[in-house]
């Protein structure tokens, strides 16, 4: 290490704050690759009688410097908190996992007894997870009360793994005769979708000892949050249920409203951007009405509720003493019924609870709402309709004469077929996958690669089907590859007008026509992460997407780990 450096980390380390037990590197930017960049913090390490709490946040720390570290953590048994988020920008995401199990694996030896483990901001994708998945099935995690792996962009994958940790420890600690009773649970930001969210759920139903729950921009539709519902039910102390950004439409919304009659101690309901609609929100104002009388924040902003409902869930309040605010924002109630949620609440002496409505989207005519409602119902109905044609077998024996089913009682019968215009229209992973080993080949062939807009829209649905699994993003992958290069290498396609048009549908670029923004960034962000490393993107287009990637965006920071692997992958190009 060259001697100025050796000054520049002294000096850092100058600003290392001891007290309480805790020994504190946080936000010091220091950046430990080898093991003699960490000898300074291995001496302060080593040196810390009565280590409890350990902060490494804001550095960045590589697979040597961890092996290290941990090396000195093995004789730490005291230690108690682990504040680790953050700690490994600039990382290939392939360096995180190994630096993790080294440390995980001395906290092991040392015999430690966690009680808090932050890993979070650190974009370590579905492998990640496997880094710490044995340190949670060990006795060092038996005692762990808080886990926070907020923004790491475990996917549903990563979802699956930590779930089956969790119970994994649960099960062990349970036969020590301490069963694991965490309290504080947050993963926001981390694409876990349905089956992530499922599976989760499940842990959470075992573990039952939860006070608080933040999983906010997961990607979550209904059946997800009715299974976390279902969870919540179970575990009875919950004080904090923050699912901000997902969607949980009526389903979920009534689902959800059922289990909160069932709590007692919830302080935060946090519901805000979920599209729980009227009829939702009439079914947890319900909820409300009926109990929650520690209730300090409920908040159902932007989430396209209507006059009546909102009147409602003002009404609703009329007796929680201990309410300290109600956001109603951004929802379509017009300046009328702005004013009446004001005196509603006047009347009860609680005007102040209420939030700004500045943001409100006016009153909208009850056949918009009816039409957007049946549109969501359609769409349900056809998910539904479809998973029944996937189970095939049932409804062909109640349309088969029982003769051709005795005969045909050992063949199983096949899935309807798809075609590529039924994938474009209604894409899914499962109907991709079913278009069989020439899917690419198809739809590159069926897109008149001449025009960019239709060009950008096979490639927004394409993209849209991504997931981390395996099969479906290696035909995600090969799809994208022969559409692209079949526009790139056509003399007469225009790449310049191909980026601008796809970053005004990706919202990151203004248009004068309205245009319909893609719901979610993460799968088309994780397809030009692909793309932009192959041969036949023009690389004169990777300055121009870095600069609009890299612009302050709601819908960027909501997928901020797709985000991170694009821009780390542009500027190495």
């Amino acid at each position: 290490m060259a001697s100025e450096d050796i000054t520049k980390l002294a000096e850092s380390l100058a600003k290392t704050k001891v007290g309480g037990g805790q020994l504190s590197f946080k936000g010091q930017s220091l950046k430990l690759n080898t093991a003699e960049d960490a000898e300074e913090v291995i001496k302060q390490i080593e040196e810390f009688d009565g280590l409890e709490a350990l902060r490494l946040e804001g550095n960045t720390v590589g697979v040597e410097a961890a092996k290290v570290i941990a090396k000195a953590l093995e004789k730490k048994s005291e230690l108690k908190r682990c504040h680790w988020s953050d700690m490994f920008t600039g990382r290939l995401r392939s360096e995180i996992p190994p630096a993790l199990i080294s440390l995980g694996d001395a906290l092991i030896a040392a015999g430690a007894q966690l009680v808090e483990l932050d890993l979070s901001d650190n974009a370590f994708g579905p492998d990640g997870v496997r880094g710490f998945e044995a340190l949670l099935k060990s006795p060092a995690c038996y005692t762990l009360q808080e886990l926070k792996l907020n923004n790491c962009g475990m996917g549903i994958g990563g979802g699956k793994i930590l779930a089956a940790a969790l119970k994994e420890c649960h099960r062990k600690s349970s036969a020590q005769g301490k069963p694991l009773a965490l309290k504080i649970f947050v993963a926001g930001r981390n694409r876990l979708e349905n089956d992530g969210a499922t599976a989760l759920a499940e842990a959470f139903g075992i573990i039952g000892t939860l006070e608080e729950v933040h999983m906010p921009q997961n990607g979550i539709n209904h059946p997800g949050i009715t299974a976390l519902a279902q969870a919540f039910a179970i575990n009875p102390l919950l004080k904090v249920i923050n699912l901000n950004d997902n969607t949980f439409t009526e389903k979920g919304a009534v689902a959800m409203a059922d289990t909160l009659k069932a709590l007692r101690q919830v302080e935060v309901i946090n519901f805000g951007d979920c599209l729980v609609r009227s009829k939702g929100a009439v079914a947890i104002a319900d909820a409300v009405k009926e109990g929650l009388h520690k209730l300090k924040e409920l908040n159902l902003s932007f989430c396209e509720i209507k006059r009546d409902a909102a009147l409602t869930v003002a009404e609703a309040i009329e007796d929680k003493t201990e309410l300290e605010k109600l956001d109603l924002n951004g929802n379509c109630l017009g300046e009328e019924v702005c004013e009446q949620l004001h005196e509603i609440l006047e009347g009860f002496n609680m005007a102040s609870v209420l939030g700004s409505l500045s943001d409100d989207e006016g009153e909208e005519d009850d056949d918009e709402e009816e039409e957007e409602e049946d549109e969501d119902e359609e769409e349900e109905e056809e998910e539904e309709q479809q998973q029944l044609k996937e189970r095939g077998a049932e409804e062909q024996e109640s349309l088969t004469p029982k003769k051709i089913i005795d005969s045909q009682a050992s063949t199983p019968v096949p899935s309807p077929p798809v075609d590529v215009a039924t994938f474009l229209a209604f894409p899914s992973p499962e109907k991709l996958l079913r278009l069989g080993p020439k899917c690419s080949v198809l739809i590159a062939q069926q897109t008149d690669t001449s025009d960019v807009e239709k060009v950008v829209a096979t490639l927004l649905r394409i993209s849209s089907v991504f997931k981390d699994e395996a099969p479906v993003k290696t035909a995600v992958h090969e799809t994208t590859d022969a559409l692209m290069k079949k526009a790139f290498s056509s003399a007469t396609f225009n790449s310049d007008a191909f980026i601008s048009n796809l970053l005004v549908h990706m919202g990151l670029l203004k248009s004068e026509e309205k245009i319909k923004t893609v719901p979610s960034l993460y799968g088309i962000l994780m397809t030009l992460n692909h793309m932009v490393q192959q041969d036949y993107f023009p690389k004169s287009l990777a300055p121009v997407l870095s600069a609009f990637v890299t612009k302050p965006n709601r819908a960027l920071d909501s997928c901020s780990f797709a985000r991170h692997m694009l821009l780390q992958t542009l500027h190495q190009l």
